[in-house]
C-alpha cells in the first residue's frame, strides 16, 4: 500500500496519524530512556488519547506533531513536527517545533532532518512568521537540534503545566522567525 505523506524530506515521510500507528507509538513512549525529559513514561491509553488530540489539531490547523517514517522501510520512528501552544506564558500562543524518536532512531540525522523540513513546511506553505521550540533545561540532546536548525536562545521560563514536576519545570526557549529563516 502506497502512503500519503503530505511531504517528504530525503529519508523521511511525514503524515498524519491513524488508528494503525497505535502500537508502535505506544512502545515508543513507554519506553524510559525515549521519555527521559518528561515526567513519566505514557500508557498505551494515554498514547491513544495523544494521537485524538494530534488528529484533532491537524482537522484545526493543518499541522501537528506528524508520525514521521523512514521512506526507504515504511517505519514509524516517531514524531516531528508543529503544534499550536496557548499554555499561559509571555511568549504564546505560538506553534512549537518538536520531536520524539524511538532509540534505534536516535544518532542518525533525523530530528535535524525533519525539523529542518517541517520549517520549511511551516514557513512557506503555512506562511508562519515565527517557530518557538522549547525543552526541559537537561535535555541537551534536543536543545543541539534546536542549534542545528537555526533557531536562537531566548531564555528559561518555568512552563506552567509542569508545576507538579519540579525536575522538569525549568525549560529552555528557543526561536527562529521566517525572516531569519
Amino acid at each position: 500500500m502506497k502512503k500519503e505523506y503530505i511531504f517528504k524530506s530525503e529519508r523521511l515521510g511525514f503524515r498524519n496519524w491513524t488508528e494503525n500507528d497505535l502500537d508502535e507509538f505506544a512502545k515508543i513512549n513507554a519506553d524510559l530512556d525515549v521519555m527521559k525529559h518528561f515526567p513519566r513514561p505514557l500508557s498505551k491509553t494515554e498514547t491513544a488519547e495523544f494521537i485524538d488530540r494530534l488528529k484533532i489539531h491537524y482537522n484545526k490547523y493543518g499541522y501537528n506533531y506528524f508520525a514521521t517514517e523512514i521512506l526507504k522501510t515504511g517505519e514509524l520512528i516517531g514524531f516531528i513536527g508543529l503544534a499550536y501552544q496557548n499554555y499561559k506564558t509571555d511568549f504564546t500562543p505560538a506553534t512549537d517545533i518538536g520531536w520524539r524518536l524511538k532509540r534505534s532512531a536516535w544518532g542518525n540525522g533525523f530530528a535535524t532532518e525533519g525539523a529542518k523540513k517541517c520549517l520549511e513546511f511551516a514557513f512557506n506553505h503555512l506562511n508562519l512568521k515565527n517557530i518557538i521550540s522549547t525543552c526541559s533545561k537537561q535535555n541537551k540532546q534536543s536543545e543541539n537540534v534546536m542549534i542545528k536548525i537555526g533557531m536562537e536562545k531566548v531564555g528559561e521560563f518555568n512552563h506552567p503545566n509542569l508545576k507538579e514536576y519540579p525536575a522538569y519545570e525549568k525549560c529552555i526557549l528557543y526561536k527562529i522567525n521566517k525572516n531569519l529563516w
